[in-house]
């Protein structure tokens, strides 16, 4: 029997229920999916859906987040597709919305992310795995939050060739924010992501460069690059899906927050 659900973006979905067939196109979702049981009704994820390792290697790839292989969502015939609104292209959602249920979630902040958590569980009938994992997710991020200090200014980079920063109202700036950094990208109103110049880098002049694992994998050479011309920032490698990757992955980040608060402190 199908149920309705309000989508993030305030669509109606009607979605058999519980869903059996389920694809997902966030890697964080795909990761938190897992997490709440829904592994073996999980048909189809993206190549970057990567996490758990062990129970996604199995699952079908249905292509990438910004454009998907039609043909093979035909074949696994999903009673239910979960798109996220940042990661997958409008029309990309619109097409595959003509065939199957999809439902959009839309997270920029941490209580988005706790929000995320308890809807996907809502969508698959795991509310009580999905309110636990709620609980400790918060628990998690809250340990990294009593510690009251100002970490000093950042800048945190997501892309080189353009340079791109984490703007204001994305979930990395609220991470950063609660962490205890200043986001300079939130002065660049120019997009939730601006490109930046090396020179309007050099005129923000931040306390801290974080270099982030994801989308851009940057290296220790793009760390020792950034050092030699701006060697009053403190430039740092850091694990973009601790900063970026809601859902279940909030679990893990928050000792990883601990972890990076206590380095910097004592950098």
């Amino acid at each position: 029997m199908a149920h309705v659900f309000t989508d993030h973006l305030g669509r109606l979905c009607h979605i058999p229920y519980p869903p059996q067939r389920i694809i997902s196109l966030c890697p964080s979702i795909t990761e938190t999916l897992v997490k709440l049981g829904a592994g073996p009704r999980l048909v189809g994820r993206t190549r970057f859906c990567i996490h758990p390792n062990d129970d996604v290697a199995t699952i079908a790839k249905v292509g990438g987040t910004k454009s998907v292989k039609y043909d093979k969502i035909e074949r696994l015939q999903p009673d239910l597709i979960i798109a996220e609104k940042e990661e997958n292209t409008l029309p990309m959602i619109e097409q595959l919305e003509s065939k199957y249920p999809v439902y959009v979630t839309d997270v920029n902040n941490l209580e988005e992310g706790y929000r995320l958590i308890l809807d996907v569980g809502k969508l698959i009938g795991a509310e009580d795995k999905a309110s636990e994992m709620e609980q400790e997710a918060r628990n998690s991020i809250n340990r990294s939050g009593k510690i009251s200090r100002n970490l000093g200014s950042v800048l945190y980079l997501i892309w080189k060739e353009p340079w791109m920063v984490a703007g204001q109202n994305t979930f990395i700036h609220d991470v950063l924010t609660h962490a205890g950094f200043n986001n300079l990208g939130q002065q660049l109103l120019t997009s939730r992501y601006p490109e930046v110049t090396k020179e309007i880098i050099e005129q923000l002049n931040p306390d801290w460069i974080m270099l982030s694992s994801e989308p851009y994998r940057f290296k220790t050479k793009h760390l020792e690059e950034i050092n030699d011309w701006l060697p009053r920032s403190r430039v740092i490698l850091v694990e973009g899906e601790m900063f970026s990757w809601y859902g279940s992955r909030m679990i893990l980040a928050g000792d990883y927050l601990l972890s990076l608060q206590n380095s910097c402190t004592s950098y």
